[in-house]
């Protein structure tokens, strides 16, 4: 009976092992993606803008200029809350808040 057994397992024997080969190389290329540096996104950050908002809120700006991954100028406004809004550049208001910006860091 040991025979039968032994005789009918061994051609699921290979199967297992293929399955667990599979599943180790699966997981090792998880690990690799997981290790790898992370590539920030090349494409437009901005779907939507806001025309203005009050300057007071605002804690930090960043502009970023066209590109490959965008065809537009971005203003992305940091407030004060961490809440992240983006600004239409072609505002007047906002280009009034560049402005100001440009010349309290320039003073400084």
């Amino acid at each position: 009976m040991a025979r039968t057994a032994t005789a009918a397992a061994a051609p699921r024997a290979p199967r297992f092992l293929r399955a667990a080969l599979l599943l180790l190389l699966l997981a090792a290329a998880c690990r690799q993606a997981a290790a790898a540096p992370v590539v920030t996104e090349l494409r437009c950050q901005c779907l939507q803008t806001v025309q203005g908002i009050h300057p007071k809120i605002i804690q930090s700006v960043q502009v970023t200029s066209p590109g490959p991954h965008c065809d537009q100028t971005e203003v992305i406004a940091t407030l004060k809350n961490g809440q992240k809004v983006c600004l239409n550049p072609a505002s007047p208001l906002v280009k009034k808040i560049l402005d100001r910006l440009l010349k309290k860091g320039n003073t400084n």
